[in-house]
């Protein structure tokens, strides 16, 4: 098996245009002053009527972003290029690629947090320590290892719809809830190898530090995540089951990257199927059969004003032009 060290790790841009090309991005880097750096980065998005967030850290840059795809690539070439403090600090940046038919965003943002990915302990740096990186041909070696306790860093609702096969699942709401799994589960003499994936890789960053922090020697995070694998490994050979969750309208992509089949209920968070939507429980914008039980009148009576609010605003927008040319992308 072919392990690889910390170096940034960025998937091909989808072969032949989509209507909307989508990158998902992040780079550990320390940033002197990053504030700063809020302007300039929305003042392009907007420019090149990109869509989508960013958020700034002075551990670095994480987000997802749309747009046409030779301005969206023109983009993070400009980011790459960057010069800040006297260097260029996104120049390895990571960009996970895909395609889809609709703007998954409605706005531009550029946010300023205190972490790009927030695991809330302080002193984790995974430009300092982090676990050794598996590429995704390699994966399937590593896992099949009896040894090796594979961990689905992400959280509750998204391992929902999609894991790796044999993955434990540490049921947490937030990322934030993940050091408590550790501490209440594993143990580095009992768990000498771990082996850890999420959906781009950063949140595997903070995750496989903090292990290193807690004295595991042997510590495995799956290159570039979910997304990347999915994209270098068929379908035949895969040991991924189910759709991925994302954090955009698509909801969740299937193996080939396209829209999966999920919605997402706006009362509990939870992605929607079909079948679920045709329950009687569910109200769009308001309840799934999941919450249903769960919802006050009162709550009921916000969330259907809140969706009529959504109703108006989205039937405004679709009779404005999203874009200056005629042939304009939908928002």
């Amino acid at each position: 098996m072919t392990v690889t060290d910390h170096q940034s790790n960025s998937s091909d841009a989808p072969e032949g245009d989509p209507v909307v090309l989508v990158a998902a991005l992040y780079r550990f880097t320390p940033l002197v002053d990053h504030e700063s750096l809020q302007g300039p980065l929305q003042d392009r998005m907007r420019k090149d009527e990109l869509r989508g967030s960013l958020l700034l850290a002075a551990e670095g840059i994480n987000g997802t972003i749309s747009g046409r795809p030779p301005v969206l690539r023109a983009f993070v070439q400009w980011l790459r290029q960057f010069e800040h403090d006297g260097h260029l600090p996104f120049e390895a940046t990571d960009v996970k690629w895909s395609g889809c038919d609709e703007l998954p965003f409605r706005r531009a943002r550029v946010r300023l947090k205190k972490e790009i990915v927030t695991m809330g302990v302080e002193g984790i740096d995974p430009l300092q320590s982090v676990g050794t990186y598996v590429d995704p041909e390699d994966w399937n070696s590593l896992v099949d290892d009896p040894d090796v306790i594979l961990i689905d860093t992400r959280n509750d609702y998204e391992v929902e719809i999609g894991t790796f096969a044999g993955a434990v699942n540490p049921k947490t709401d937030t990322f934030r809830e993940f050091p408590k799994f550790v501490e209440e589960n594993l143990d580095p003499q009992q768990h000498p190898k771990v082996a850890m994936f999420c959906t781009g890789g950063i949140r595997c960053e903070k995750s496989t530090a903090y292990l290193k922090e807690r004295g595991f020697s042997e510590v495995y995070h799956l290159r570039g995540g979910i997304l990347n694998y999915l994209e270098k490994v068929s379908p035949e050979e895969s040991r991924w089951r189910g759709e991925c969750f994302v954090f955009d309208s698509r909801v969740s992509v299937d193996h080939e990257l396209q829209a999966g089949r999920y919605s997402l209920c706006h009362g509990c968070g939870w992605p929607v199927t079909a079948e679920m939507k045709a329950d009687a429980k569910y109200e769009h914008g308001v309840a799934c059969p999941r919450c249903a039980d769960e919802v006050t009148d009162e709550q009921r009576r916000r969330r259907r004003e809140r969706q009529r609010q959504i109703d108006e605003q989205q039937a405004k927008q679709a009779n404005a032009a999203s874009f200056r040319d005629p042939q304009s992308l939908t928002i």
